[in-house]
Formats: structure tokens, sequence, C-alpha cells
């Protein structure tokens, strides 16, 4: 959560001023009611013009970032005439770039130059206008900026521009709100507002109220979540009534065919049909009117491969024919929320899996395929299906109720994910920095090593999974035992011993262990043990060898 007192971003515009009120009491309130009540007075009353990019900031449609975190620096640093070394030593001492920037500037000797007057609208299509322009170009205007701007306005401008703009509410927060001030249950209200909309063109009034989604044929169903399952499998009932299949590491997508286009859009609502060349091939075999719910995944040899292969391809704005045939993937399709133009999400599970199954069939294209069921009639058979889930580059099991229809969001109840439990490793913590935000005060990303003969060798960073009184100890012991400094890094005394809790763990050329860990976390604290006990960098490759 992002900590603002007070602000404006001009004080002649009262719609500014409304904005500016919404954000000072989101910030500064922690009770959830109280900021539900603060979003419904605001989109109750705010002009139509600036509430849909309001609703934009805070869902997730932030504004692509205008120019990199580096530069920034780099530039605040040369106008206020200081060293690099002093720039990131304010930078880890305040916890927020946009804030550090914010109070060296504000500090700026030189002459300020003209008040901006501008509201959030012409400030976002400002920025928006930026993203074309030459570095030079966009360096001039950032900086004059920032020269225009008080305090409080140069750290929201900041924000906005590096497209990280949390205070603390979540995206069902608002729909919440919304859903409060136009009187429409939540589930359609988040419909309404996924898929294909521009904040230039559109009104709030007329995405919520209005018929987008007949008119856009690109838009996607929100997307249904699965809650870790904590208690027994034998609470959830009788095994009979419960769909398995397993649980899959890639990219929860949609792939939607309508008007004879093939569209591809993931959970995080992102529009990402270019990078995925090989389902256009589907625009021939899948009707009009479908839309699939699945995973895509990287497949070769009738095999899903690790994520780490599908990252080869994310990201890259050229996918080259090497890239293609390196990574190649497949949807494996779980789930039909449209059949023939209609909406089927409230239909059974297997009432949808039976259409899904005759859609999939009829395609008969490798690159699209059904995600199987796994035979089970007890619950205790379940279990030894799960203990190979690795064994298949699964994270583990996926059980669906077979008479749940497809809802919004995460819920509980009805579908339930089971993963495996994680890989561990006992390594030692040799280096540490501050965090951000709240923890900005305290070291707390850490560096883990382990043993290669008498040295040993980093392999990891992890910076979540201790209490608070907890990552307290740890700073302590930090500032007591620093042994070097490099840049805003410690390093510390080989002391204080952890294990360490990741997902999965691939090769990698650019780590010095040669080996990367996905989702890496602290477990737990070893008081226990001693730096002597840890693993050793043969082990993390015995992992490795055994994951593969």
């Amino acid at each position: 959560m992002v900590s603002i007192t007070s602000f404006y971003f001009c004080t002649k515009t009262y719609i500014v001023k409304q904005f500016a009120t919404l954000i000072t009491e989101l910030s500064n309130s922690t009770k959830t009611n109280d900021k539900l009540q603060a979003l419904v007075d605001y989109f109750m009353t705010a002009p139509d013009d600036e509430k849909i990019y309001t609703l934009a900031l805070f869902s997730d449609r932030r504004p692509k970032r205008v120019v990199n975190t580096t530069k920034l620096r780099e530039w605040c640093a040369e106008e206020r005439a200081i060293p690099s070394w002093l720039f990131e030593e304010s930078y880890q001492h305040v916890g927020d770039l946009a804030e550090t920037i914010a109070l060296l500037m504000s500090e700026n000797p030189l002459a300020r130059g003209d008040k901006e007057e501008k509201s959030l609208k012409e400030w976002m299509i400002y920025l928006k206008e930026l993203q074309n322009k030459s570095e030079e170009e966009k360096k001039v205007a950032i900086v004059q900026a920032w020269k225009s701007l008080d305090k409080n306005e140069c750290f929201i401008f900041n924000k906005l521009m590096g497209g990280n703009f949390r205070i603390g509410v979540s995206k069902a927060m608002v729909i919440n709100a919304l859903s409060k001030v136009y009187q429409l249950d939540a589930q359609i209200i988040t419909h309404q507002i996924s898929g294909n909309w521009d904040t230039e063109t559109i009104t709030l009034d007329t995405l919520i109220k209005g018929d987008l989604a007949k008119t856009d044929v690109s838009k996607p169903y929100p997307f249904y979540l699965a809650y870790a399952l904590e208690n027994d499998l034998k609470e959830l009932g009788n095994p009979t009534e419960w769909q398995a299949e397993w649980k899959w590491d890639g990219i929860r997508g949609q792939i939607i065919k309508r008007a004879d286009e093939i569209f591809v859009w993931s959970r995080g609502e992102e529009l990402i049909t270019d990078k995925f060349p090989e389902y256009q091939v589907l625009k021939t075999c899948l009707p009009n009117g479908t839309v699939l719910d699945g995973e895509i995944l990287p497949f070769k040899e009738n095999k899903v491969l690790i994520f780490n292969i599908l990252q080869t391809r994310i990201g890259r704005k050229n996918l080259t024919k090497k890239i293609l045939e390196d990574a190649p993937v497949i949807f494996l399709a779980y789930d039909l929320l449209e059949y023939e133009h209609k909406d089927i999400r409230y239909l059974s599970l297997a009432e949808r899996r039976k259409r899904l199954e005759y859609t999939i069939l009829q395609s008969q294209q490798e690159v699209l395929r059904l995600s199987p069921v796994i035979d089970f009639t007890r619950w205790e058979d379940l279990i030894s299906q799960r203990n190979q889930a690795r064994e298949k580059n699964s994270e583990g099991l996926m059980l669906k109720a077979k008479n749940s229809s497809y809802q919004t969001g995460r819920r509980r109840g009805d579908w339930w994910k089971w993963k495996v439990n994680p890989l561990t490793i006992d390594c030692v913590l040799i280096a540490a920095q501050k965090g951000h935000g709240r923890r900005a005060n305290l070291y707390t990303d850490y560096t883990f090593a382990v043993r290669d003969g008498e040295k040993l060798i980093t392999f990891t960073k992890a910076y979540s999974g201790l209490t608070d009184k907890e990552f307290e100890e740890v700073n302590v012991f930090i500032q007591k035992n620093i042994l070097d400094k490099f840049g805003p890094v410690r390093t510390v005394k080989a002391e204080l011993v952890f294990e360490i809790a990741f997902e999965g763990i691939a090769p990698s050329s650019r780590h010095k262990s040669g080996i990367a860990l996905r989702f890496p976390r602290i477990l737990r604290w070893r008081k226990d043990k001693k730096v002597e006990e840890i693993n050793t960098l043969e082990d993390l490759r015995k992992i490795l060898e055994n994951f593969n």
C-alpha cells in the first residue's frame, strides 16, 4: 500500500480534487468497509470522463511503462547533480522510487518551471503520447514535468508513469463498489469491464450499461479460479460427484473464435493472440461462437515441458522460426464457456464437458487438445495419482464438482487445486538488501547459497515466508554482521540457515550456480541447523536431474 497524505493534480480543478480525495481516503484507511464506501461515493459523483480512467488505474489496465526505471534514476540524479550511489542510498532508505524522485525534485534549488494545470485524464493522455517519443524527447518532457509539479503531484506523476499504481485496493473491491453503484450483480460487472475497451473513447456508464459484449467480438469471459485444498479429501463428500484433472504449469488462457477470427486472452486480461501464431489454424476448424478455457503449454514429443521452455518466448517482440521450433505449444482445453454463440457458463460442468469433448473431437488439430479426466472411485486412488504429478511436469491435481457452474473469480466450494508438496533445500543467508513499501527500512530481500566443496555459491533470492517478528530479528543480525557493501546490497556472515521451498527447477546460464528455481520462498528459519549441515550444489543438481 502506498502511503499518501494529500495531493492535487491542479488546485483549480474540482475533478482532480475529487480523485485526490479518493486516493487519500483509500490510502489512509485500513478498514475494508471504509474503502468500499469511499469508492462508492466517488463513482456516484465523479464526472464520466474521469471515472473511466480511475477504473483503468484500479484494475489491470494500468498504463504501459513510459521509460525504464534506470533512466529515471539517471535523469533525476543528473538533474540534482548527485552521484548515482547517493541516489541509490536515498532510494533504499525511502523504499519507493516514485517517492524518492518526488522528494529529491521538491528540494531542487534550480528555478522551477511553470505550473502544469492538468487533470487526471490530461496526464494520462500526456503519458500515452510520450510512449512514441525518442529517449531525448522523453527526458526533456519528464524533467520539465518534475520541475513544474510539487512533491505530492510529482509522486503521483511518477506512479502513473511507472505503470505501478497500487494503493491497497483490489480489483474485486472496485467491482463490488461498482456493483453497489449500478445495482448489478458483481459477476455481471466483471464481465462488462473485461476485454478490449479504450479509456479515450468510452465512458464508464457506456461500458457497464452498454452492450459491448455484442459489438466486441474479442471479448473474453472472467476466469473462474480455484482455492488451494487444505482440508481432508473425504470432507468433499462422495468422490463420484467430482471430476479430477492434472494441474498444469502454463499460461491460463481463453481461445475465442468469433466472426471468423481467433483471439487469445491470458488470465491477466492481456490479448496475446500474436504471441501464439500456432493457434491461427483453429480459424478453419472451430465454429464461430466458441470460447475455450484452458492452459497454454509447451509441448513436444507428446509430453508437457517445464514452464521455463515457455518463458523463452514470453516477452519476445519477434518470434523467430527457431523459437517456435524450440518452444512449441498446445492449448489444453478443460472447459467450454460459449457454444454456438450462447453463454453456457450456467450449465453444469458435466454438461459443458460433453460439449467440450465434441468440439475438440470435431477440430482434429494437434495444437488443440482435451484435458484428460483422471479415473478414480475412491479418494485414496487420487493420492497415488498426485504422487506421480512431477513425473508429468504437473503441479498436482484439480478437483471440480461435476454439478458446478462456471463462476467468476475465486470462490470456495466447487473448484479446488491440490498441488504437490514443494521441493525444499537448506541453505545459508549470505547477502541482503532493504525491501520496499512498509519494509523499506528493513533488510528483507535475501540472497542464499549452498555449499560447493569448501565454497559457498549463490543460487537464489527470496523475500517472503517469514513473520514480521522474524524479519525484524533477521534485520538486527544483518545490521550487526555486515561484511561488505555493493550498492544497496550488504554481504553478511554466513550463519543463518533457512529452508527454501520452490515449485520447479531448471538449468540456467544466467545464474552462477547454473540453476534457476521457480517461485522460491522461505519455508522456515532453521535455527536448529548449523551452516555445515546445509545442502550442496550437487544436491541441487540431483533435484534438477530427477525433476527433468
